[in-house]
C-alpha cells in the first residue's frame, strides 16, 4: 500500500550538534519508515531552488547561506499522514514556542538554527523529494512492524 511521503532534513546545526541519531531515531519510533537518507553538502544552486519561494524576501540570502554551511542529512521519510506526524514532532519554527518533547523543542535554541527542516504540504513534499532525490533511491519495502503500527 503506497503511504503519504514527506521530505525531512537534519540542517547543518544540527549535523554539527550531533543530533542525527537522535532524530533519526525519533522518526523511526513513531512508526515511520525511512525510504531515502543522504548526508550532503548542499550547493548554493540547489539552496535557491529549494528556499525558492523565499527568493524576493530580506532573508533569503541568510537562508541559503546557513543551509550550505555544512553537511545536511536528507530524507524521505513514509507512512500514513507523515507530512502532519512530522510538522508535529518537529516543533513550531521558533524553538521558543516549540513544545518540550518536540525535536525544536528539546534541540533548538535559535530561530535560524532550528535543527531540522520538514515539507509543509504534499505539493511541497513532492517539489522538495525531487530536489535532493531521484526516483530510483528512493526504496520501496515493507518493514516487519507495519501491521502493528498500522493495523
Amino acid at each position: 500500500m503506497a503511504r503519504e511521503r514527506t521530505f525531512f532534513m537534519v540542517k547543518p546545526d544540527g549535523v554539527q550538534r550531533s543530533h542525527i541519531g537522535n532524530v533519526v531515531r525519533r522518526v523511526e519510533e513513531k512508526g515511520y519508515k525511512i525510504v531515502a537518507l543522504r548526508m550532503m553538502d548542499i550547493t548554493n544552486e540547489k539552496a535557491s531552488i529549494h528556499y525558492g519561494e523565499h527568493k524576493d524576501k530580506p532573508f533569503f540570502k541568510d537562508l541559503v547561506s546557513f543551509i550550505t554551511s555544512g553537511p545536511v542529512v536528507a530524507m524521505v521519510v513514509e507512512g500514513d499522514n507523515v507530512i502532519h506526524g512530522i510538522r508535529a514532532m518537529m516543533g513550531k519554527t521558533n524553538p521558543g514556542d516549540s513544545a518540550p518533547g518536540t525535536i525544536r523543542g528539546d534541540l533548538a535554541v535559535d530561530l535560524s538554527r532550528n535543527v531540522v527542516h520538514g515539507s509543509d504540504s504534499p505539493e511541497s513534499a513532492k517539489r522538495e523529494i525531487s530536489i535532493f532525490f531521484d526516483e530510483h533511491e528512493i526504496v520501496e519495502y515493507i518493514k516487519i512492524n507495519e501491521s502493528w503500527v498500522y493495523g
